[in-house]
């Protein structure tokens, strides 16, 4: 059995933490054996507990990629643990402590895309950065094209890249009664057409485009369900109030965020400074919603245009209205992009492809690591 160790500094439940748990709900325990190394009271802890995973928790390392404390920490954790492969996702401590560990393979996870900054791909920090990444990782895998492009703009070589889209498991159906109980319970009245931004409430996320956009919907009935927190939701709020907007509801924190998706016939992703491979998106697919997207990072290589969605321009409300006023306007392409999003979904985005191909990495580091 092949003794692995991922590595996840997050104190709460981001998409990494996401990917995290659909990988160790759909892993092969009779080939794998798993243990999750994170922060002590992270939000991660109890829905890795519930699906059985061992975990090895540590004080003091949430949300630090470096530090020399945390290097010793987890190499003191890995002389205990002795895994086969050691998997990180963004420490920057645990890839030097697994080098100095010197008896595991190491697989390294870019979760994000964003616009590179010049000076990241300039000497010298391109040469640091470079050296970095391909003396400290076996693998990297990348979770989209678009992270890919990320890594080899800052020196990393091409060779130790995999790139490989995120996947989901799909969601429930709830039934009309349901869905009713839901839109009842959000505020969203009426049988209008519901779009919804499931996303953190950030700049970078976009959402006064979609707040913009709304107001230039006011004459068609449809709904905007704004689903999560973040440092921007008092201003998006007083954004909306000052737009006039009746018909934008700010949920907060939504734990069941699948109820959210069931309710929606359009999702919104507005994104312009950080965006992958959005697991939002691949579980609106997964319910045939079609998606209207910004241009940014793995967006359009979730969405094909005039496929599963649209894409439009980034950082242009009018842009962003026309397209949903398109789908909402024409019931035979909502229809078509609905019976592709599944499709697609069916064929590329299932929980089980990346798990199945991250598996395989794992047996040929532990291959050429044997004790």
């Amino acid at each position: 059995m092949i003794r692995v160790v991922n590595i996840i500094t997050d104190s709460n439940i981001g998409g990494a933490g996401l990917v995290l748990i659909n990988f160790m709900r759909n892993t092969d325990r009779a080939a794998f054996s798993h243990c999750v190394v994170l922060p002590e009271d992270s939000m991660l802890a109890p829905r890795l507990r519930e699906l059985g995973i061992e975990l090895y928790e540590i004080a003091g390392i949430a949300e630090r990629s470096f530090s020399p404390r945390a290097t010793g920490a987890f190499l003191r954790a890995f002389k205990e643990l002795r895994p086969d492969v050691v998997h990180t996702h963004a420490s920057l401590s645990a890839r030097m402590a697994a080098r100095l560990y010197g008896k595991c393979g190491t697989v390294h996870t870019r979760h994000c895309a964003f616009d590179v900054r010049r000076a990241l791909t300039a000497f010298p920090l391109r040469q640091i950065l470079g050296f970095m990444n391909n003396s400290l990782s076996d693998v990297i895998v990348a979770v989209s094209p678009a992270a890919r492009d990320n890594l080899t703009a800052i020196g990393t070589s091409p060779t130790k890249i995999v790139t490989m889209m995120n996947g989901v498991e799909p969601v429930r159906t709830l039934t009309d009664v349901e869905k009713a109980e839901v839109r009842q319970r959000y505020a969203v009245s009426g049988d209008g057409l519901c779009c919804a931004v499931v996303a953190r409430l950030e700049p970078y996320k976009g959402h006064e485009y979609v707040l913009e956009a709304a107001a230039l919907l006011r004459d068609l009935p449809i709904w905007f369900v704004i689903a999560g927190t973040g440092s921007s939701a008092d201003e998006l709020k007083e954004k909306s109030r000052a737009l006039g907007l009746k018909n934008c509801v700010f949920t907060g924190f939504v734990t069941e965020i699948w109820e959210i998706e069931n309710i929606m016939d359009i999702q919104i992703n507005a994104s312009y400074g950080t965006e992958a491979s959005s697991l939002s998106l691949l579980e609106g697919m997964s319910l045939g919603k079609p998606a209207v997207v910004s241009d940014f990072g793995g967006n359009p290589y979730v969405i094909s245009h005039g496929e599963n969605g649209l894409v439009v321009p980034g950082r242009n409300a009018g842009a962003l209205a026309g397209a949903i006023r398109e789908l909402s306007l024409d019931p035979g392409k909502y229809a078509y992009m609905s019976r592709r999003a599944r499709e697609i979904y069916d064929v590329e985005f299932t929980a089980e492809i990346p798990v199945r191909k991250v598996e395989q990495i794992y047996r040929g580091l532990a291959g050429s690591t044997a004790r």
